[in-house]
Order: structure tokens, then sequence, then C-alpha cells
């Protein structure tokens, strides 16, 4: 929903009010899940980059079986983590949990057996122990971005090959003084090709706007909220 300008008169001054979907979408995600998930397990969409390079993300539609494909995606990263992602066998999509997965980036539960290892020690978070001399265990960024007009969080999954560019954007804002959850960011696709000769897409961030002073409190709450969740969050369909 796009931002629209209105002129208010008050004590005989004219005001710019501000009418952004960021505002109105503010919600307690706690009431409403205790409310209407009471028995069910919270699970939120998620936007999917595709796979061979392909510029278009894949996003949830009306119709679940026909997701949109969009070039570009616009929306307030309320909170991101570290995950990491180990599969013995090849991922080959769906909601199938890693038999090992870090939640934190540097926690590691063995699915099997609940064993607890740390990330940084294990030989599999080590460059040589997957294919090509890369890492065995994935490590990834997930993002839980909320677009304009929504009133709960959708997750977008950075794969290995985009967390040195999204590692950058976030510098970026940090040396001009601003947070992820302060602005507006543009996502978008771009293609390349590893050592490998193996085409894949990697995410590109760039800022849209900055959020305005009435925003801003919004989405700190919704922060808040999201941070508080997010380790909950442990179905995997976050991709290869």
């Amino acid at each position: 929903m796009e931002k629209k300008n209105q002129l208010a008169k008050t004590n005989g001054r004219q005001v710019t009010e501000v009418k952004s979907g960021y505002v109105s979408a503010s919600a307690n995600m706690a009431a409403v899940f205790a409310e209407e998930m009471d028995g069910l397990t919270p699970q939120f969409d998620r936007i999917k980059i595709p796979s061979g390079g392909g510029l278009a993300f894949e996003t949830p539609g009306e119709d679940p079986d026909s997701p949109d494909m969009v070039k570009e995606i616009k929306a307030v990263i309320l909170y991101h983590q570290p995950i990491r992602a180990y599969y013995k066998d090849k991922y080959t999509g769906g909601n199938t949990p890693p038999d090992c997965g870090s939640m934190d980036g540097h926690i590691g539960i063995v699915g099997e057996t609940g064993e607890v290892k740390n990330c940084r020690e294990c030989p599999l978070a080590k460059f040589g122990s997957g294919e090509n001399g890369a890492k065995a265990c994935k490590e990834k960024r997930r993002l839980y971005i909320l677009r304009e007009g929504e009133a709960l969080p959708i997750i977008l999954t950075l794969s290995t090959g985009s967390i040195s560019d999204y590692s950058k954007y976030v510098m970026r804002l940090l040396s001009k003084g601003k947070k992820t959850n302060t602005v507006v960011t543009k996502f978008t696709l771009r293609k390349e090709q590893n050592s490998g000769g193996i085409t894949f897409s990697v995410a590109v961030c760039s800022v849209d706007r900055d959020l305005t002073a009435a925003e801003l409190p919004v989405i700190e709450s919704m922060s808040a909220q999201v941070k508080g969740l997010a380790l909950r969050i442990v179905e995997s369909d976050d991709g290869e």
C-alpha cells in the first residue's frame, strides 16, 4: 500500500500527515496467536529465492499452489538471525528438517539424538567438508520482513552466496547510524556463477526510504515481538 500525504489544519497551520501501512499494521502477535492459533503451530509464510540464477522472487499469493513472481520486494527487516543446516543427503526441497540445525548460528542440535554441538568447532562447518571445497553445514541468514499494509512478517532466507552482500549492506547502514529496522529495504536479485560453473541468485539490498517518526515505534514494537518468537520457529523450508 503506497503512503499518501494529506494536508490538515492545526491551529491555523497546515500540517502534512503521512498515511502509512506501517503505522496501521501493528499487531500484538502473542495475543493473535493465543486467540486464533490455540492448538496450532504458528508458521510464517516464506519468500523463496530461485535456483539457477533466476531474477524473480517466489512470493505467497492468494492461491497456495500458484505463487506470485516478483522482481523486487520492499519491506522492513524486523529481525534477522544466523542459522545453519546440515543434511546428510542432498536437500531436495519441502519442509524437511535438517539432520543437524542451529537456530542461532552457534549451537547445533542433532535431530536424531538431540546432541548439542558447538558450531565453531564442528568439522562439518569447515571449508572442504562439503562438495567442491564448500562447507557441508550451510550458513544462512533468516530475515523476518514486513511488507507495507501487512500485519504479520514473512520469512526470507538468504543462502550462503548472499551473506557477503548482506553483511556489506548492514555495515553501510550502521556507518550512517541506522539499523535494519529503521529503513524500508528494497530487495532485488543478481545472477552470479561460482568457480565450479554453477549459476545462482544473489539477493541485493538497498535503502528505499527511511521510516517516519510515526512508523518507528510501531516497527520497534514488532521487532521485539518477532525476536521473542524467532527461536521457536524451528521448521525448515529454507532451501539449500
